[in-house]
């Protein structure tokens, strides 16, 4: 009954508020706060009251061919009539690419849609709350479910009945597509090119193309955009990514250990499930059988030989090209957002696998605010949506995604443009709207960066290899402090990052630091006075000594309650011999000091240390947004090494020696955190 009544209130909002948002005969409701105010009720309205069109009709495995032949297979979804023939009008069209196979978007867009049994499924997913026990990480998950994520990712029905088409694209040598799998380089960005100019020549679409979908399929809509087709008008990526080594194939040059085979095998196993219909009709694509057999597992040999070789000279030449950022492949897998001209709505989160591109996505779009968005949960990969849909939080995504292509497929005056510009949950506050974000743009909501020295004095607040001191200045003696590679960081927010959020159900590693610390050189500060926001990129500076010819090194900043608690806000790493800045890609405080020491991260720019020898490092850390707490503190942690989300490629892990690695704290050459702060700690 209680469900009932939800949906016939959302009917009744919607036939109030849709024909007055949609009738160009007075301006749209004003979006106010996080929860878009009187704006976001009626975009929710909208979304989950009567749509224009009862039925949704799917045309299945389109062959779409390509202008080197190829033939991708695409499902389109219609909106049709009550007898379920799709409609004649030529309708908006969104296009989602993706490599996990249309085929399970089909059924998981089926599992959310059985009558009477999915809406209430999905309710309770929204209802479930441990919030504040150890299993407040399934909360985080069982919320995404709920929050519009499975919209995103799959099809959106009431998009469809609404009035658009989707179309659902398996990209090459994936799904029942041809070809080989091409992993968003060249070759695939010219078929996401291709595939758009189909669309909007089809005779159910008007011509007017957004794309949607998560992860793999937002960063292909960046590529998309910058590459500025004259059809596509509006994106929505869902955790997408413009800087692919960076972010999360080698950050630093810390291969990434745990997330990078586990997608491989994802991704090579669905390719290889075949189209039944199609042998049952006889019409089997041989071809498709012979491109499989031809690339049968694409990329694991990289990986593979990734931690076989024992020198470059013998490596896969693929995998120096990863590692070169001159080379052609390197140079396909970065993105440029200063080329898109079309409204952007970017969804992240502070612990996301591309978290460090994606307030850079958004500050990179030469657009004004409105057109371009920036929403940022506290969230993983797998769980973007878990805080939405409820009073004094933002709407849904699918609520945003359908007010989206409203307002810039449709040019419906609902009021989306005025959201935000910048929506974020504060780490350790609430959720805020604010005009900017890590950029001098910001305007009044700017932090200040300001450093914060480390120091041999003890803190007695940690329980780890060396519990240091944050101070406002540096220590006027010198030390030598040594941590050793080691296994703590199993138990570790990257690692729960690295696995795109599965480990974080295990909230004594993925929200507090205390087992990882046990091997990690820790820095903390006293307790902060007043509520003190940090905003912005982070950067650490560490004076290192190796023992052999490189080190791996990993740094966190965290937030430290009362009772202990290590919470990590953000994270960064670095292998020594990689050290070199790219200035041209980096940015500093008025000071001079690193804001955002953007590595090159590549092998002909690759400086061995000299055992013994002091080495500056200069560490980026993603960019976030956080509230101390009055009696919280700020505390730097210092690791060497990452695993499992991150373990040097074979060469440079015996470079290292597994040796223990050290931080030198001078006077003259200070290691500091170069932090983004607002309010007054009383340091």
């Amino acid at each position: 009954m209680k469900y009932a009544l939800r949906v016939t209130a959302a009917a009744i909002a919607a036939a109030v508020l849709v024909p007055f948002l949609g009738s160009g005969a007075a301006a749209a409701p004003t979006s106010t706060g996080p929860d878009g105010g009187a704006a976001g009720a009626a975009w929710a309205a909208t979304e989950d009251g009567p749509q224009q069109y009862p039925n949704m009709f799917i045309e299945w495995d389109v062959p779409i061919t390509m202008s080197d032949g190829t033939v991708l297979k695409g499902n389109v979804y219609r909106p049709a009539d009550e007898s379920g023939r799709p409609v004649d009008d030529p309708t908006p069209t969104v296009v989602n690419l993706t490599p996990y196979t249309k085929l399970v978007s089909n059924l998981a867009d089926h599992a959310q849609s059985i009558p009477g049994m999915s809406d209430a499924l999905l309710d309770l997913f929204r209802q479930i709350d441990f919030s504040g026990t150890a299993l407040s990480g399934v909360t985080d998950l069982t919320k995404a479910f709920g929050g519009g994520e499975l919209r995103n990712f799959t099809v959106d029905r009431q998009l469809i009945k609404s009035g658009y088409t989707q179309v659902v694209v398996d990209v090459r040598g994936t799904g029942f597509s041809q070809g080989e799998w091409d992993m968003l380089r060249g070759r695939e960005q010219q078929d996401t090119l291709e595939v758009i100019d189909w669309a909007s020549r089809q005779s159910w679409s008007n011509g007017r193309i957004g794309m949607n979908g998560i992860s793999y399929s937002g960063i292909n809509q960046v590529q998309a955009a910058a590459a500025r087709p004259p059809a596509l008008r509006a994106i929505f990526p869902v955790v997408p990514g413009s800087d692919l080594v960076n972010d999360v194939l080698a950050p630093g040059g810390g291969f990434g250990f745990n997330f990078i085979p586990l997608w491989l095998t994802a991704i090579n196993t669905l390719k290889w499930v075949p189209d039944a219909q199609s042998i049952i009709n006889g019409q089997f694509d041989q071809q498709w059988l012979a491109d499989r057999a031809a690339s049968p597992l694409t990329f694991m040999d990289v990986f593979l030989n990734a931690y076989t070789a024992t020198r470059f000279q013998d490596a896969d030449p693929r995998l120096t090209e990863l590692l070169t950022d001159t080379s052609r492949s390197r140079q396909e897998y970065l993105s440029d957002p200063s080329r898109i001209q079309v409204p952007t709505f970017v969804v992240g989160g502070w612990h996301d696998l591309f978290t460090y591109s994606e307030s850079k996505i958004y500050n990179e779009i030469p657009l004004p605010a409105g057109q371009k968005q920036l929403l940022m949960g506290n969230t993983y990969h797998l769980n973007s949506g878990n805080e939405y849909g409820k009073p004094g939080l933002p709407p849904r995504l699918d609520v945003l995604q359908r007010a989206w292509f409203d307002k810039w497929l449709k040019g419906i005056d609902n009021g989306i443009d005025g959201f935000g510009p910048v929506t974020l949950r504060q780490q350790g506050g609430g959720w805020v709207t604010v005009n900017g974000f890590g950029t001098t743009a910001s305007g009044a909501d700017e932090a200040a960066h300001r450093r914060m020295y480390l120091s041999a004095a003890p803190s007695g607040t940690a329980t780890s290899r060396y519990d240091g001191s944050l101070t406002a200045a540096p220590d006027s003696g010198d030390a030598s402090l040594t941590v050793d590679p080691g296994l703590t960081t199993v138990c570790s927010n990257d690692a729960a990052q690295g696995t795109a959020g599965v480990l974080s159900i295990i909230d004594g590693c993925a929200k507090d630091s205390r087992i990882a610390e046990l091997n990690a050189l820790t820095f903390t500060s006293a307790p902060v006075a007043e509520a003190t926001s940090v905003s912005g990129p982070i950067a650490i500076r560490l004076e290192t000594v190796q023992d052999d010819a490189d080190g791996y090194w990993t740094v966190t900043v965290n937030d430290v309650a009362p009772d202990g608690q290590s919470t990590v806000l953000s994270s960064g790493q670095l292998m020594a011999s990689l050290r070199e800045v790219d200035e041209a890609n980096s940015s500093r405080s008025p000071n001079g000091d690193y804001t955002d020491p953007r590595p090159f991260t590549s092998l002909d720019k690759r400086q061995p240390t000299v055992p013994g020898e002091p080495t500056i490092l200069d560490i980026t850390l993603t960019a976030t947004e956080a509230v101390l707490q009055p009696g919280h503190r700020l505390r730097v942690d210092v690791f060497a090494g990452n695993f499992p989300k991150g373990l040097p490629v074979l060469p440079m892990l015996l470079d290292t020696g597994l040796k223990p690695q050290h931080v030198r704290l001078d006077p003259d050459r200070p290691s500091f955190v170069n932090i983004p702060l607002r309010g007054n700690p009383g340091w």
